[in-house]
């Protein structure tokens, strides 16, 4: 059926499809969510653990090996990772993205309960939980207040803020940093405890045991029922000091008697600094599927009541990722429509008529806004990818609508009506229009359907491109054709001119008859496509690879480690070095430090997170035409006035040279620079269940390393050896006394840092439950003499010395143990320098660990990006293969030939050599962006090629010979192609330039597309001409070497087209009409009538 003749004839139906998927597009643009990247859905389950005073040498071998030895059974998981620290073990289990998270959860859920009992029982219960907040932290605030002290400032983030915040649609969840929580400290004196003969775990299991409101049944007095409360609970510290405690010897002394009770915050763990200023911090993260962007409006309207309520408060933004994700959302919009109009402007330029110039413009904007919608139901966001997608759409989404209405134009110089023309010139062409078209979405559908997490990223950008072509296709068959019938007027033809050729269609008119017209020009056309193809092979694979480019974010994310003995005085202390250092730096706009912590989220006082916010990059497009394009003119340029800047201009790889360079001489302290995803630009990993070998193998590696210099600021992230106090009980001793290990763990951690937290009392002030934190005053724990002395309570009663059943001494266990897949993992980075792509540095990086002599039971496996681009490479190179046989596949139907399709095929590679030297002349890497205008230019290579072959199979079916049907396919179809080439270069421009957020990523992708463009357009509308020629020699010899093994087909009548039947009636009709005049003349001529009689055929019905 041919649909566009319908459309024409019935053109109210396509129209109000079209205008009804307008309004659902446009409405799915306004909900859909924007996100910088697109949501990455892995189901992750964290298992956290939690024991105080636990070191992490024995929560690893009692905790963490059990968890992980438990959930490595589950179907689904693709890794394992924990983390275990001061109290804490966290256990991460990634799972393969096809497993859904709710099952996972409830997997890992049923695993742990199957080992609980194995578990220490002083551990608190393990807390299973899908990870549902999408990657770090959107926006960072600071909260400070004159008038509040660091406990008032931290419960009133707790209290008011969350609460503010939680259970906004979006938000996923608030954390605090910095500040303290409040409790009531009873600190007790050591020489106070030894007179009265008490410990202070006695003391803590009194308290614990008196302060408490309990239930207590239920009673019936006097005809009615009543609760039974037995009411402990002090209700006042006052109260609380004068609790009486029991002695061993029968007497009682008041709390006040054994030491001092405050009420205060606890023990600092952590710290914020915000320009060198103290402040409490939270920060805000997305729930996976929200739209940061609209998080990130309905937190400042949360804050501005929150502002309004508390004047005195000020909460103040540090750090804001979505200025990004908008700037880049805005700038994606620009370059889109900057990128569409240069389009349209390309196309009056050669039609040079404004109806048909509208006709075509048209079609981008009812084949874009349609896409929302599909975008929407598919669950997709706006973001870099999927804007991309748009962006590179924008070229092929005016090229079906060129086509069209350039056939039409030719159609109407043939002296045809504008209606007439438009049936006849879309019946002509959509063959070739529809045969693009699923050619395109043959090479994008496989792509978006890889694995892992590349896949991830690629299933945006080709379904959405797959949806915009289609619709492309659907405005090109049903819409260009109505309008160019009812708009176009019998004149508009007269501007294109094709009888008059210009010097460039003379000059290619001889060129194609040159490398037609015998056999051996098409050969020698042939062999210098050939070594042109293999020079531009080798070409490209001088191009590095990267997995993302490097991008100007505006930010520097630094972790600073100190030594294991460090403590959180000493991070504070350096921390504050580093501020004073870095606060003048040209380009830096304020520093943010959050101590205690890393920015992966590990808790060690000896850790920190410095993020330096950069002033905002300049971004104007009128700025960078002026002052880079048309400023370095020779001669000339320098002389031009120049645009004033009103952003930062200094790239932020020069920032972060200098700030490197001025933190380089701080002692002990370890500084490396995280990507925004938090992790090394270059990372491997190194794993073993054997400690030693690990770390030897480590330190080899590492100095080897350091040596090279192409890798730069190289260190390692594993467990550093930490100084311990050893308490090793002796056995005869402790038999002999009646005295356990558990009660000589219980009295030491008790005296040092209290109870565990989950069996502290606690009591009820300011309608708040605060705990009660026993221990033995601070002083205490600096005395080695006083911690030997510690009473022990014997079986007997008697109190006796810990030094006397126990030896204590100096030693050394790992500050923090790190685990991969059931193995001791260290890992390894550097950065990246200016210049240097991921490519090179990680095989730079292999080649010194393969000459090093690495032990049996260590692993070498790469980590992070290097990891991601290897999968990355691997799943691209598979999917292209499917990509090419879905495209024969589909050539193959359409054309109803084997032979031919492979004309077009063979044309695909003549874009790489444009690729190469766009990359290389720019000194851009061979990153994921490239890699999706590659597959751009497979369609558009195709293209050409299907436009040309379709064109002259056409003119042989109506008997011109084949050389002269290529030729003249040629001088039809060079003007269509090389339009569509240069309105898709112009579309990619603004794109190619990088202004805007988000620049780095689309400018590598659009010179790569430019480039394979202008190439490819050139070569294949020389060479393809040449390689229909010869393939068509081969196609007669393999049907003249195989046509006697296979029947010849019955030559059958095929049914008309109503259309077609109609004519051939009307014609019948009118011949039948002129013999009947012709008889009735000759009878008048002879003067008498014979019989004669006419058979009168009635007109055929043909619809």
């Amino acid at each position: 059926m041919n649909f566009s003749a319908w459309s024409i004839r019935n053109p109210i139906a396509p129209l109000l499809a079209f205008f009804l998927l307008l309004y659902v597009g446009i409405q799915s643009f306004y909900a859909l969510p924007i996100t910088r990247f697109p949501n990455i859905d892995v189901p992750v389950i964290a298992i956290s653990v939690t024991q105080s005073g636990a070191a992490p040498a024995e929560l690893e071998v009692q905790v963490t090996k059990e968890i992980e030895d438990a959930v490595a059974g589950i179907e689904g998981v693709d890794d394992i990772m924990s983390t275990v620290t001061d109290g804490s073990s966290i256990t991460s289990v990634l799972f393969k993205i096809e497993k859904p998270t709710n099952q996972a959860l409830q997997d890992v859920k049923d695993a742990i309960d199957r080992i609980r009992s194995d578990l220490p029982a002083s551990i608190e219960e393990p807390v299973v939980s899908k990870i549902d907040v999408e990657g770090q932290a959107i926006q960072t605030f600071a909260v400070s207040s004159p008038n509040m002290t660091l406990e008032e400032l931290s419960w009133f983030v707790d209290d008011k803020v969350k609460r503010a915040l939680q259970g906004q649609p979006g938000i996923g969840k608030i954390d605090r940093f910095g500040g303290a929580d409040r409790e009531v400290r009873v600190d007790l004196n050591p020489d106070k405890l030894e007179s009265f003969g008490i410990s202070a775990a006695d003391v803590n299991r009194q308290i614990r045991s008196m302060n408490a409101d309990i239930g207590s049944g239920r009673g019936q007095i006097a005809g009615a029922e009543q609760a039974i409360r037995t009411l402990g609970d002090a209700r006042s510290v006052e109260k609380l000091t004068d609790t009486m405690i029991a002695l061993p010897n029968g007497r009682f002394v008041r709390l006040s008697d054994l030491g001092k009770v405050t009420d205060t915050y606890e023990e600092p763990r952590s710290f914020s600094r915000f320009n060198g200023n103290p402040v409490v911090t939270f920060a805000v993260f997305r729930s996976k599927g929200a739209s940061e962007v609209t998080v990130a409006e309905s937190v400042a309207k949360s804050l501005d009541t929150v502002r309004k309520q508390y004047p005195d408060v000020s909460i103040e933004l540090v750090d804001d990722s979505v200025y990004f994700t908008y700037g880049n959302y805005e700038a994606a919009l620009h370059t889109l429509m900057e990128g569409a109009l240069l389009a349209v402007i390309v196309v009056f330029l050669f039609l040079r008529n404004w109806r048909a110039t509208l006709i075509s413009a048209v079609a981008l904007p009812l084949s874009a806004i349609p896409t929302f919608f599909v975008m929407d139901l598919m669950g997709f966001s706006l973001n870099l990818v999927s804007f991309l997608a748009l962006t590179l759409a924008t070229g092929i989404l005016v090229d079906d609508a060129i086509v069209e209405i350039e056939n039409i134009a030719r159609h109407i110089r043939m002296g045809k009506t504008p209606y007439r023309a438009a049936i006849e010139a879309a019946d002509e062409i959509g063959l070739a229009v529809i045969a693009t078209t699923f050619t395109i979405i043959a090479v994008f559908v496989p792509v978006s359907f890889m694995p892992g997490i590349p896949g991830q990223y690629f299933i945006q950008f080709g379904l959405t491109v797959a949806v915009a072509v289609f619709f492309s296709l659907m405005v090109a068959r049903l819409i260009t054709p109505v309008m160019a019938a009812y708009l176009m007027k019998s004149g508009d033809a007269d501007g294109h001119g094709e009888e008059k050729e210009g010097a460039f269609m003379r000059f290619y008119t001889w060129l194609v008859s040159k490398t037609t017209s015998t056999w051996y020009a098409r050969y020698a056309t042939l062999a210098a496509a050939i070594v042109f193809l293999i020079a531009s092979v080798g070409l490209l694979f001088t191009v590095p690879g990267s997995f993302l480019p490097p991008d100007d974010a505006s930010r520097v994310v630094l972790s600073v480690e100190l030594p294991p003995d460090a403590m959180l005085d000493d991070t504070d202390r350096t921390t504050t070095q580093i501020y004073d250092r870095i606060k003048n730096i040209d380009g830096v706009e304020s520093v943010f430090v959050l101590g205690g912590s890393s920015p992966k989220g590990d808790i060690e006082l000896r850790r920190a997170s410095v993020t330096v916010i950069l002033d905002k990059l300049e971004h104007s497009l009128a700025h960078r035409l002026v002052n880079d394009v048309i400023g370095r003119i020779p001669l000339i340029g320098p002389h031009l006035p120049k645009m004033e800047a009103k952003g930062r201009l200094r790239p932020q790889w020069d920032i972060e040279k200098e700030l490197f360079a001025t933190l380089r001489d701080i002692p002990d302290v370890r500084i490396i620079k995280l990507n925004d995803r938090g992790e090394r630009d270059l990372a491997f990993n190194l794993l073993s269940d054997n400690e030693a070998d690990l770390n030897d193998t480590v330190a080899v590696l590492e100095s080897k390393l350091r040596a090279d210099p192409l890798l730069a600021n190289v260190s390692s992230e594993g467990s550093l050896p930490r100084p311990e106090l050893q308490i090793r009980p002796r056995d005869d001793q402790m038999a002999r006394l009646g005295i356990t290990t558990a009660q000589i763990s219980e009295v030491v951690r008790v005296a040092t840092i209290g109870d565990i937290d989950s069996q502290l009392s606690k009591v009820s002030l300011d309608d708040r439950l605060i705990p009660i934190r026993v221990k033995v005053d601070r002083s205490f724990r600096t005395d080695l003499a006083a911690i030997r002395n510690l009473k022990i309570q014997t079986a007997g009663g008697q109190f006796v010395p810990l030094s006397s059943v126990a030896d204590i001494s100096y030693s050394e266990g790992p500050s923090a143990v790190k685990r991969h897949n059931r193995n001791r993992v260290v890992s390894i980075g550097s950065d990246l320098q200016q210049g240097v792509a991921l490519d090179t540095a990680t095989a730079r990086f292999k080649e010194i660990a393969s000459g090093i002599d690495m032990p049996s039971t260590v692993q070498f496996a790469e980590s992070g990006d290097a990891e991601i681009q290897g999968e990355m490479q691997q799943s691209f190179a598979n999917a292209m293969l499917l990509g090419v046989l879905l495209v024969l596949m589909v050539l193959i139907l359409l054309f109803k030939d084997v032979i031919q399709p492979f004309t077009i095929l063979l044309s695909l590679p003549l874009a790489i050599g444009g690729v190469a030297a766009g990359l290389i002349l720019t000194q851009n890497a061979l990153s994921m962006p490239v890699l999706i205008g590659i597959l751009m230019l497979m369609g558009i290579v195709t293209k050409n090629a299907i436009l040309l072959v379709d064109f002259a199979i056409e003119m042989m079916h109506h008997g011109m010979e084949r050389v002269h049907a290529m030729i003249e396919a040629g001088r039809k179809r060079a003007r269509p192609i090389v339009m569509t080439s240069i309105a898709m270069s112009a579309g990619m421009l603004p794109s190619a330039l990088g202004v805007g957020e988000g620049g780095s990523f689309r400018s590598p992708m659009a010179i790569a597309v430019i480039g394979g463009i202008i190439v490819s357009t050139v070569l294949s509308l020389v060479v393809v001409p040449s390689f229909f020629l010869i393939m068509d020699d081969l196609s007669r010899f393999l049907g003249w070497l195989f046509g006697r093994f296979v029947g010849k087909k019955d030559e059958e009548l095929l049914a008309m087209e109503p259309e077609a039947l109609t004519r051939l009636a009307d014609q019948t009709a009118r011949d039948v009409s002129d013999l009947e005049k012709r008889i009735e003349t000759l009878e008048k001529k002879n003067g008498e009538r014979k019989p004669f009689s006419v058979v009168h055929h009635s007109p055929l019905a043909a619809e």
